[in-house]
């Protein structure tokens, strides 16, 4: 790099095992095309650009094994976990990869994580009592594993000053536009995004996620309530009833369907139609008003509201970005 570049930020990707490399490629390759179209559409003078290092666990210690600025002494102020290639269940625990992440913290530096790299990013604490997110797919496992991290993973990146979490396997994206928005200005972000084909950041994976019931939690009365309402989602029975079919008393019913599935009942029922509804958005050209009748709603407010509140989006909004099927000219989708 020309000698009077600038680097207003060295950004510190963390490679530790069973990471996704293609994120730490992909950061490298996002972070030097900002500079470049820092340099071509802004003209800025001196060269503006953010320094890229990657530091890999090597047993007892994490190492620099390749820097974008080798000839300048390091002062990381952003360092990055990404994703991992294995599932949560089996990553291991990373105690050297979180102490070399809270020592940059404590240096002043800003952490960051993507996808799964939350976990990592959890077993610092410094996120205890934040909120964080992940993929929407790891939320159970990292409430579950680091009980005290308040994780949201409606959405797709959460920016708490300090800390940066953004949610799904490919939100790497997300993540890096949204700090060479913070370090070389909106423009310049706009126009990586551009010349990379992304979208600007997202905010929200709300449209990303799907309803996964839990069936093996070994409740064989909730159980028999489950399969009676994936029978007929349209079916509106009460909480009375429901709890009949269970063979239960209300109040031990509720208890036990949430204790089990993770979700009141009304929850429950909510998220099947949801996602009911998002299969036939996707796959049908079903009238809207129609996909909301066939799934247990009367009225077409009602489901709209359900549907943005579930997804982030409309269902007309919903059906042009994720439909499979060419759409005939004049389909009718109903007023959003």
């Amino acid at each position: 790099m020309p000698s009077n570049d600038t680097d207003v930020a060295e950004v510190a990707l963390l490679i530790y095992p069973d990471c996704q490399l293609a994120a730490v490629y992909g950061l490298t390759d996002l972070f030097r095309i900002a500079g470049e179209c820092a340099a071509r559409e802004l003209e800025q003078k001196p060269l503006r650009t953010v320094r890229v290092s990657h530091w890999r666990v090597e047993e007892p210690d994490v190492v620099c094994v390749w820097d974008s600025r080798p000839s300048k002494p390091h002062r990381i102020s952003h360092a990055i976990a990404p994703p991992s290639l294995v599932m949560p269940e089996s990553m291991q625990l990373m105690t050297t990869a979180s102490n070399w992440m809270a020592a940059r913290h404590a240096d002043g530096g800003i952490l960051c994580s993507v996808c799964a790299g939350a976990f990592v990013l959890a077993e610092t604490g410094l996120i205890d009592h934040r909120r964080a997110t992940t993929h929407w797919a790891f939320a159970e496992a990292l409430a579950r594993r680091f009980p005290n991290v308040r994780v949201a993973t409606q959405n797709m990146v959460i920016d708490d000053g300090d800390i940066l979490t953004a949610g799904g396997i490919l939100a790497w994206t997300d993540l890096g536009l949204t700090l060479v928005a913070k370090l070389l200005g909106q423009g310049v972000m706009l126009a990586t995004a551009r010349f990379l084909l992304v979208d600007p950041p997202r905010r929200d994976q709300r449209a990303f996620s799907s309803f996964v019931p839990v069936f093996d939690h070994g409740d064989a009365a909730v159980l028999t309530v489950q399969h009676h309402i994936h029978a007929d989602c349209a079916d509106t029975r009460s909480i009375t009833d429901l709890a009949a079919v269970a063979g239960l008393t209300e109040r031990t019913f509720l208890r036990r369907f949430s204790k089990a599935t993770g979700l009141r009942p009304k929850e429950y029922q909510q998220q099947l139609r949801v996602m009911k509804a998002r299969d036939a958005l996707e796959l049908t050209k079903q009238a809207v008003d129609q996909i909301g009748w066939s799934v247990g709603y009367a009225d077409p407010a009602a489901f709209r509201r359900l549907f943005r509140r579930t997804t982030g989006l409309s269902p007309a909004q919903y059906r042009e970005r994720f439909s499979v099927r060419i759409k005939a000219a004049g389909e009718g989708e109903g007023k959003d």
